[in-house]
């Protein structure tokens, strides 16, 4: 591995810069290991690997996506303990794949990247970092994603409070929350799974609701040993069961995209809502009035059962004000709370606003984007060569596995790398009429769908009302359109 330092200099150079230890990242860095390119650095802020499933420890965190998918086609896990694995059965797993792979050599701890500017007549990207560290790469390649900035809400008086308060991504597991009374703000993906394990220690839940999920049953349980063995022992019989979640999940995509079957979908969960509480006040309270699809769909089988319990109260009326020891609602009622669990989510359509990155021509990365973040397939952005998002605007899933779209993004990207690195090219940049086109074509397909309607707000969403976050489509045409790169799209520069 080349990783050649300046002297007396806190400087590097090497082929290709990598932003993040996720899925993204690592999966990077194991293809291009694969590719035979060892000449690479990964940039991680933590000392730990992981991403999301490092930084997200709170109580019952788990993945929604069945574990078969949630994973890399090329490494199988035959020994995944339940459908829906844990965060740290995910987070063991990325540990085992950066092992297996000797990726960790490659990686640079406590480095915080904050953003990077393309030199145009040496074809390289210098990247900066919170500690004065400068990197220097042909070619770089941000996997850092979209769920690792936590968003808080803006409570009027919430710098006066004397209790506890924390984000769901920041969860402090030294505090007990046993007999306390607690605020929980939020009703997101990552709070209907720590909801009913605060529940179970709290002597009070306080649940302010802005806009309940749709939500339907969980299908998990654990994988006998029996199903485990025949994994390790035939290993086709695993990829055959993958196969099948895989379209299972693909068929997922008509509740969010097909108005006729989601109105199905639809009727299921309210169905769930009718066995599940019995309370109709409760029930009118946690039943969406927009279409499904808007948000995120959720899946829980403790969720509604834990708001049924007798110390826990859902509010609709909202936060008007926090005081000193409590939160006041919007209906002027005071409760004492002893802490405040934010469950809001993270900054998702705004995540680079805070990165300085420069491509040609001095023009600025959030310049660019100021009307809304736009990509050629959710990967390259014209007037910056040689820079690849991983996850990037538009690539994220309502219905399947992001790891299928990272892995189409992944063969990709290798493809423009591996003709970097051997010097057969210098530069690629898609071209802007292509991104142009190409941007037309999705937001159209997405104009049309449950997002435009009056009334929907959802983190998919940016500050316009506009879709930046989701594929419109299956991800088998995701994968066709990612296969190869065609180099008629981009303009291509010797080195």
């Amino acid at each position: 591995m080349v990783q050649r330092q300046s002297p007396g200099q806190r400087r590097y150079e090497t082929s290709v810069v990598i932003v993040g230890t996720g899925f993204s990242g690592l999966g990077m860095a194991i293809k291009l290991k694969q590719a035979g390119i060892d000449d690479f650095i990964v940039l991680e802020k933590s000392d730990g690997l992981g991403g999301t499933w490092r930084d997200n420890t709170y109580p019952g965190c788990a993945c929604d996506v069945p574990s078969l998918m949630y994973s890399f086609s090329f490494e199988q896990n035959p020994n995944w303990s339940r459908l829906f694995a844990e965060q740290g059965e995910i987070n063991d797993y990325l540990s085992y794949c950066a092992d297996k792979y000797q990726v960790r050599e490659h990686v640079h701890h406590g480095v915080e990247f904050t953003g990077a500017e393309y030199d145009e007549q040496s074809k390289t990207w210098l990247v900066t970092t919170a500690d004065g560290t400068e990197y220097v790469g042909r070619a770089l390649v941000s996997g850092v994603g979209a769920l690792h900035i936590p968003s808080y809400p803006d409570l009027p008086g919430v710098q006066d409070f004397e209790g506890e308060i924390f984000h769901s991504a920041q969860w402090n597991h030294d505090y007990d929350l046993t007999g306390k009374r607690v605020a929980v703000v939020g009703t997101g993906a990552s709070a209907i799974q720590f909801v009913p394990r605060v529940a179970e220690k709290a002597a009070k839940l306080h649940l302010f609701q802005r806009t309940p999920p749709w939500i339907q049953p969980k299908p998990d349980r654990p994988i006998p040993e029996s199903v485990k063995k025949l994994f390790r022992t035939v290993p086709l019989t695993q990829r055959a069961a993958r196969a099948a979640v895989y379209w299972i999940l693909e068929a997922r995509y008509f509740a969010v995209f097909n108005k006729r079957l989601g109105k199905a979908a639809e009727w299921l969960s309210k169905r769930y809502i009718r066995k599940t509480i019995s309370d109709p006040k409760l029930r009118e309270a946690v039943t969406p009035d927009y279409s499904m699809g808007c948000k995120r769909i959720l899946l829980s089988n403790d969720y509604y059962p834990a708001l049924n319990r007798p110390n826990v109260d859902v509010d609709t009326s909202g936060v008007a004000e926090v005081r000193k020891n409590s939160v006041v609602t919007g209906d002027g009622q005071e409760h004492e709370v002893d802490a405040i669990i934010y469950g809001t989510g993270f900054h998702v359509t705004d995540a680079y606003d805070h990165l300085a990155i420069v491509g040609r021509e001095g023009r600025k990365l959030q310049d660019t984007w100021r009307d809304g973040a736009e990509t050629y397939l959710g990967i390259t952005v014209s007037g910056f060569p040689n820079l690849f998002f991983l996850l990037g605007p538009n690539t994220g899933l309502g219905h399947n596995s992001v790891v299928f779209m990272i892995e189409s993004q992944l063969n990709y990207v290798i493809d423009c790398i591996r003709r970097i690195h051997r010097g057969e090219i210098g530069q690629v940049d898609v071209r802007q009429p292509v991104q142009d086109a190409f941007s037309q074509e999705l937001h159209g397909e997405l104009g049309g769908e449950v997002w435009s309607v009056g009334g929907c707000r959802s983190w998919y969403l940016d500050e316009n009302g506009v879709n930046r976050t989701l594929w419109p489509g299956f991800t088998w045409k995701y994968w066709m359109r990612t296969r190869k790169v065609d180099y008629a799209d981009y303009e291509v520069a010797a080195r």
